[in-house]
């Protein structure tokens, strides 16, 4: 795996990087067959390289609840014991990544930032996927990935 600095280097440097259209460099959001709206690769991102940082507002743990009761909750992830980052507010790219028990991608906290970084070779067009379902104790939600260890909750 790449030395954690490297990750946050490169994930802080794409995230900064901004197309004429307003999306990320490397990332595009369109139509998933897994759920709603996906982030796709648009670039190559080989094993254990960083894709891009989780950003957003920076919330408490009982804004994090109140939200998540809101329709727009569901783009809210834990970075430490005490705070979370909602990606509905002042986020990226990365609030649509969608789940999958067989993920792509998986998420590290370096100094204060959640970097995504890749699992395996992501290839231009594919999903960016993590392991995050359920992995906030209000969410509920069930399982849509239709992978073959598809956990269903």
């Amino acid at each position: 795996m790449l030395y954690p600095l490297r990750l946050l280097y490169t994930a802080r440097r794409r995230h900064s990087v901004r197309s004429r259209n307003s999306k990320m460099c490397g990332l595009l959001v369109m139509k998933s067959p897994v759920s709603g709206l996906g982030c796709f690769a648009t670039v190559h991102f080989p094993r254990d390289s960083a894709i891009a940082e989780y950003a957003g507002e920076r919330i408490t743990h009982a804004e994090a609840v109140r939200r998540l009761t809101r329709t727009t909750g569901k783009h809210i992830s834990q970075l430490d014991a005490d705070y979370y980052i909602d990606g509905s507010v002042g986020g990226n790219e990365t609030q649509y990544i969608n789940h999958s028990c067989e993920p792509n991608a998986d998420v590290m906290v370096i100094d204060s930032f959640m970097i995504i970084f890749a699992l395996r070779e992501i290839l231009p067009g594919e999903e960016v996927t993590v392991d995050y379902l359920n992995s906030f104790d209000h969410d509920q939600t069930l399982c849509l990935c239709r992978t073959s260890s598809c956990r269903k909750s």
